[in-house]
Parts: structure tokens; C-alpha cells; sequence
């Protein structure tokens, strides 16, 4: 495969997955960068193109680690809560700003997870990838996924639970409400 193929199939989903680990966009651009010049210097000796994505994957993500273990950078907190309503407008403008609130709210729910539980989350449930896929990449066995996978979502389960209410709306749309800690107005 041709390396500018790789680069327009892979470009947006890699861009994801380590903006979804490091969480700072200028560090993500420059990790998204040097994972496609390092592609294109080893494309060469990919031993099996069968495996093209999880070897793609596997240098994002070490490059990631990397820049982990260079900068002692811990992966920062939620720095917003959920979005709490929606502008008034037509329904469906309607309706896809408060999927898009709630898209945005459970990803901020999904920064909170340990890099090695987002990790799992990201390739697995938002890339798709298979659980061997997500093993190659990760480097670690099929069963490590599963028992991360399962982790990750229960401490997700409990972070959503700790950190938002979900209600339905009188028109029936499911609703994500930030729990205030601090009092009425804080």
C-alpha cells in the first residue's frame, strides 16, 4: 500500500485516538506527525500487511507513551462539566445540538478513565477496532482487553453516575445534567 493511501485512511482516526490519550492539541498534532513519518520510514519493513492497522495504531500509541514518559505529563481532569440545555431553534437543529452536548459530555467522562482504560475504550468501542486488534496494538494479551474493556466501562458507568444526571426532556430526548457539588450557583 502506498503511504499517502495509509495517510488519507488512517490520518482522522489516528488524530482521534491520540488527541483522545494526551488531550492537548498542539502535543497531538506533533505526535500525529512524527507517527506518519515514522510509517513512511518503516513502511517498508511491515512484515505483514494484513496487519496494517494495528501496526499504524501501535506506533501512535507508543509514540504517545513516549511523550508520557518524556514530559511526566499526567493526563489532565475534566476541565468542563455536561452542557446543561439546549438553545430553542428548529426541532431537528434541536435535537442535534443536545446529541452533540451529549457526545461531548460522555467523552469528557471518558478523559477521567486512566490513560490505559481510555486506551482500550477509544480503539476498541469509538475506532472499532477488534479485541486482537486492540491487543496488538497495546501489546498486551486478548484477555488483558477484555478484563480493561470491562473495567474501563464499569469506572465509567461510576464516573457518570458520580458526575451527571440523565433525564428525559418533556419531548423525550435523553438529557445530560452536570451534578452540582458546590451548592446552587457554583
Amino acid at each position: 500500500m502506498d503511504f499517502w493511501d495509509i495517510h488519507d485512511e488512517y490520518y482522522s482516526r489516528v488524530r482521534g485516538f491520540i488527541l483522545g490519550l494526551v488531550k492537548n492539541e498542539a502535543a497531538a498534532d506533533d505526535l500525529v506527525q512524527e507517527t506518519f513519518v515514522r510509517i513512511q520510514k518503516s513502511l517498508d519493513d511491515l512484515r505483514e500487511p494484513s496487519k496494517l492497522s494495528s501496526w499504524v495504531f501501535r506506533i501512535a500509541h507508543n509514540l504517545c507513551q513516549d511523550h508520557f514518559r518524556k514530559s511526566r505529563e499526567v493526563p489532565l481532569e475534566e476541565e468542563e462539566m455536561c452542557a446543561s440545555q439546549c438553545r430553542t431553534g428548529g426541532e431537528d437543529l434541536h435535537k442535534e445540538i443536545e446529541q452533540q452536548e451529549m457526545g461531548a459530555c460522555i467523552q469528557d467522562k471518558v478523559n477521567m478513565l486512566p490513560e490505559s482504560l481510555r486506551a482500550v475504550i477509544l480503539l476498541f468501542d469509538t475506532m472499532d477496532l477488534s479485541q486482537r486488534e486492540v491487543a496488538e496494538i497495546l501489546g498486551i494479551t486478548v484477555d488483558n482487553v477484555k478484563v480493561r474493556l470491562h473495567r474501563a466501562r464499569k469506572r465509567l458507568k461510576e464516573i457518570l453516575q458520580e458526575e451527571c444526571t440523565f433525564e428525559r426532556d418533556e419531548r423525550n430526548v435523553l438529557v445530560c445534567e452536570p451534578i452540582r457539588k458546590n451548592g446552587p450557583f457554583q
